[in-house]
């Protein structure tokens, strides 16, 4: 497949998949945090920081921040 074709491909995922977090954003804050709590607790906390990183951009698509961060316990 051609590399403008798989480019294509993929902006419209992320476009579903940020159309997706604002219609939902409950769920996918709620996912996103089962999902980074579950990362940081097999990392051991050793990307605590990316992980978080990660949950802002998420709630700062959905509108909601400060939900769905990661447990600080690391």
């Amino acid at each position: 497949m051609p590399l403008m074709k798989k480019l294509t491909m993929l902006a419209g995922a992320a476009g579903a998949a940020r159309a997706y977090a604002k219609k939902n954003p409950e769920k996918v804050n709620q996912v996103v945090g089962k999902a980074a709590k579950f990362v940081d607790d097999k990392t051991k906390g050793k990307y605590h920081q990316q992980i978080a990183g990660a949950v802002r951009k998420v709630s700062s698509v959905t509108g909601q921040p400060g939900q769905g961060r990661p447990a600080t316990g690391h």
